[in-house]
């Protein structure tokens, strides 16, 4: 396929912390920025790329950027002359400041078409579906969106552990979401100008109008950069005889990292002589409840708030762990279950949206989210089983690896990425 000119919205686009990361960094890269970058450097390896950024990005980018060049692709950085900072932990306030960069990205749109003409717009980031792509609904050439999530929510029964602050929050995104869905003329638009739509949950695929999920194809928002992967796995360090459980993610209330907490508790009563202990990596608001709870449970040093590290340190750990938990509820994604499995280690989570669907019974281990009790009591069961039995440890470490060298590399994503591209191009569809 010859080389096209292709305009790519990517609001979120960061490069993966590296040493020397400082606290803007460890700010904005999270999952869905890397998605951005990640896969702007695919579409950089086959076609001329512009990729249409905020202006906060330019940091990191321009540091990775001295680091490494990256060929085929352009950077161009918007943003909205309006300082919102003070109010970014507020979700309203993040997508209003979001939509209105769109507003934005769309005029910066038209003038570089005029300039030059594209063949091609493809929507990236933010990865959701009630948000559409202003861009691609208006700018008339092909148009490809996705990979997204955002139809997954929280399973029936677990909000009533909520607060009432929490609740609040909850019913507010619920919210947002609907009024994107159904009152964006943009959204109608985007769907039916899409040549394809890149769903990376199950979930997800239910909230697209039946009329256009002949579009659909499955695509992942999380894989591996083959320069970026691990060794191949080894056995944990030698250590006392410890089981040595991780678990990283922003400490907020979506991820449940109090599920690996009271599980961890469980186990230790179940086993008396069970020498275990959960190392929590990260930070974030739920930070000094999850200390509490672990005071409260009795556990001591058993389980050790990290902190944030860098991604090299996040790999580290987890070659020096036995197990990887992710209790996550309402995940898009879960890029950082790939990066356990390619270190060989197994996974435990929940059997729910992004999790749900990138780990098999082959490589991990899935709980079904029925209860949030029963969820403490599966996960206890499953930690337990793989304390018991290292060979079922390394065999699912094995698996896991061999998974993503398999189908979560990144370059092989950039394979299907262009592949795709020319179907759009030629006026096909996603493959159902």
């Amino acid at each position: 396929m010859d080389k096209r000119r292709v305009l790519v919205s990517a609001y979120a686009c960061y490069p993966p912390t590296a040493a020397g990361a400082d606290a803007i960094d460890l700010q904005l890269g999270g999952g869905e920025s890397q998605l951005g970058w990640n896969l702007a450097r695919q579409i950089g390896r086959f076609h001329e790329a512009v990729v249409l950024t905020d202006e906060r990005n330019r940091h990191g980018i321009d540091k990775a950027i001295r680091r490494e060049p990256v060929p085929g692709v352009e950077f161009v950085y918007l943003r909205v002359p309006v300082r919102w900072e003070r109010f970014w932990h507020n979700t309203f306030v993040k997508h209003l400041y979001y939509l209105v960069w769109q507003r934005r990205a769309l005029t910066a749109a038209r003038r570089l078409h005029r300039e030059r003409p594209f063949d091609l717009v493809h929507h990236l980031t933010y990865a959701n579906d009630w948000i559409p792509s202003f861009i691609g609904a208006r700018l008339p050439v092909p148009f490809l969106w996705g990979p997204f999530g955002g139809g997954q929510r929280y399973p029936k029964g677990f909000q009533r552990e909520f607060t009432f602050k929490a609740r609040l929050g909850e019913a507010g995104r619920l919210s947002l979401q609907w009024l994107g869905r159904h009152a964006l003329p943009a959204r109608r638009r985007a769907l039916r100008r899409a040549g394809a739509l890149l769903v990376c949950n199950r979930e997800t695929v239910g909230v697209i109008p039946p009329r256009f999920r002949a579009k659909i194809e499955f695509f992942p928002v999380t894989a591996m950069d083959a320069e970026g992967m691990p060794p191949p796995p080894g056995p944990p360090p030698p250590g006392d005889g410890t089981f040595r459980i991780l678990t990283a993610s922003r400490l907020v209330l979506v991820k449940r990292v109090d599920f690996a907490i009271r599980a961890l508790a469980r186990m230790r009563a179940e086993s008396p002589g069970l020498r275990a202990v959960l190392e929590v990596v990260g930070e974030g608001p739920e930070r000094p409840r999850l200390e509490r709870l672990a005071a409260d449970l009795g556990l001591g040093d058993a389980v050790r708030f990290a902190g944030w590290t860098t991604r090299d340190g996040v790999l580290a750990r987890m070659r020096a762990s036995d197990a990887f938990v992710f209790p996550s509820l309402r995940e898009g994604g879960g890029f950082v279950l790939v990066e356990a499995m390619a270190s060989g280690r197994p996974v435990v989570c929940l059997d729910a949206a992004g999790p749900g669907f990138l780990v098999e019974d082959g490589w991990g281990i899935k709980v079904e989210p029925r209860d949030p009790e029963q969820v403490v009591v599966d996960l206890a069961a499953a930690l337990g089983r793989l304390a018991g039995d290292a060979a079922l440890r390394e065999r699912l470490g094995r698996a896991g690896r061999a998974r993503v060298e398999e189908a979560l590399v990144l370059d092989r994503l950039g394979e299907r990425l262009r592949d795709i591209y020319a179907r759009v191009l030629a006026g096909g569809r996603g493959r159902p």
